[in-house]
């Protein structure tokens, strides 16, 4: 099929991905598709998930179709990492073309059934097989240590009480301070009833077992309906709030004022640029994403202000905000995804998701077996329902709205938060996590007062700690 090598640099199989049209019968008559070098492939998939959200996005749904039928003869869960995201981005694709007909999207997900105890087992594989919640835990402890030193009676209010761990260390920590542990009352939020009765158990067992004087306040609600009347601060309490990825759920509310006020942008991706990308060789998947792929547009830091609030600010977050900050807390510490994902178009969401998720994808390629079957879940029933939500949903709905940590420092800011930098004890214990798992692909820098972990260079997650500002 391709000529010698001294030709390779005129009909690459590479170049002759540009040139192709879709066709219902590529399938078969191209077997050559399947011998493809991995980064060859990985090429040719990414031009393909661009080609086909480009359909979906115009409505040219017999395109889309053909685009998908090939995509899924080259995707594979078990395979290298663009096969597996390619797999879950097709789904994505998939399932945002059927919400075009509701009837037909019900009925094919209506015995679909998500069991608490599988969520519980998916959150808690992310946390053994990555160390971003473990650093934000010790970071946002160490911050809470420091805040409170001298305090006699400590409240702190957990956004996301899924996680017993991060406070069973909170509460060893305590009771070692030299001047003995205070007073320890720890309210959790979280939707399900079910989580919020173990994590009573536990920091109950825990405390008692230490002697600590320590009460748990449940309160079952979503973030977005959470009355704060019920958190009940009592006078003489030392406050102190920690958020691990809930803030970005409250910018759904926002969804259509936004809508109005952004521009339309990001057309036609699939431009003269593409080609030049898909002439790329590259070795490794983040190099392929690293490059200016797409017609002149690279995610990077700097992207965040393509997102729609760059010129409009979220009135549900802002409120937010504003009620925590009438609670007076001594300390507020925000753990986020890095990412730029609640762009206005569908291109530009699949491109960002494609770099942060490839980085993801590469962390479990370079650390866990291909064959296991904890990283099949935690790839399927957390970053591939992530995936979903970013690229099938709209409006309320689409819940996975990650930006970049300048836009949470600005939002603090205005809503007259105050950034605490971490101390130098606090990022030593961070970075010592980090070196344990040897591996050097994690790395941790400081931006602006606050921390980033990355994959490579790639930022995944911000940690920052901030304190009312009067």
């Amino acid at each position: 099929m391709f000529q010698d090598e001294s030709s390779s640099a005129t009909s690459s199989p590479l170049q002759v991905f540009s040139m192709m049209s879709l066709s219902p019968n590529l399938g078969s008559p191209y077997p050559w598709l399947r011998e493809l070098k991995s980064e060859e492939r990985g090429l040719y998939l990414i031009h393909l998930l661009l080609t086909c959200a480009n359909h979906v996005a115009a409505g040219s749904l017999e395109n889309a179709n053909i685009a998908l039928e090939q995509i899924s003869q080259l995707a594979s869960l078990d395979g290298d990492t663009m096969q597996r995201m390619a797999a879950y981005f097709t789904e994505a694709l998939a399932d945002r073309i059927l919400k075009a007909w509701p009837g037909l999207h019900k009925a094919l997900n209506s015995t679909r059934i998500t069991l608490v105890s599988e969520e519980v087992l998916v959150r808690k594989l992310f946390f053994e097989m990555f160390p971003f919640l473990k650093v934000a835990f010790v970071l946002t402890n160490q911050a809470i240590i420091e805040a409170m030193e001298g305090e006699k009676m400590v409240h702190i209010i957990d956004l996301n009480a899924a996680e017993p761990a991060q406070w069973i260390a909170l509460i060893q920590a305590l009771r070692a301070r030299p001047e003995g542990p205070p007073h320890l009352r720890i309210t959790g939020i979280h939707q399900q009833k079910e989580v919020l009765d173990q994590m009573a158990h536990r920091l109950t067992e825990e405390a008692e077992k230490l002697y600590i004087s320590f009460q748990f306040n449940p309160i079952v609600s979503k973030l977005e309906n959470l009355d704060t009347e019920k958190l009940r601060v009592k006078t003489g309490e030392a406050l102190a709030i920690s958020s691990i990825l809930q803030l970005h759920s409250l910018l759904a509310s926002d969804d259509e004022l936004l809508r109005k006020k952004s521009p339309l942008a990001l057309k036609n991706l699939n431009g003269i640029h593409l080609q030049r990308a898909l002439q790329m060789n590259q070795s490794t998947l983040g190099e392929l994403l690293e490059k200016d792929m797409v017609n002149g547009y690279s995610p990077s830091p700097d992207s965040a202000s393509s997102s729609p609030l760059s010129s409009t600010a979220s009135v549900k977050v802002d409120g937010f905000l504003n009620a925590l900050w009438c609670l007076s807390p001594k300390l507020m510490v925000v753990t986020e995804q890095d990412s730029n994902h609640n762009g206005s178009t569908l291109m530009e969401r699949l491109l960002e998701s494609l770099y942060s998720y490839a980085a993801l994808f590469d962390c479990l390629e370079s650390t866990v077996s291909r064959a296991s079957l904890e990283r099949l879940k935690v790839e399927k029933m957390l970053f591939g329902e992530e995936i979903k939500n970013i690229i099938a949903c709209e409006g309320a709905e689409r819940k996975e709205r990650h930006e970049k940590l300048e836009k949470w420092i600005q939002r603090l800011d205005l809503a007259s938060f105050g950034n605490v930098p971490f101390s130098y004890y606090g990022m030593l214990l961070a970075r010592r996590l980090l070196q344990g798992y040897n591996c050097d692909g994690y790395k941790m820098k400081e931006e602006n007062g606050c921390m980033v972990i990355c994959w490579q260079d790639r930022p995944l997650f911000s940690i920052s700690a901030w304190r009312c500002r009067k």
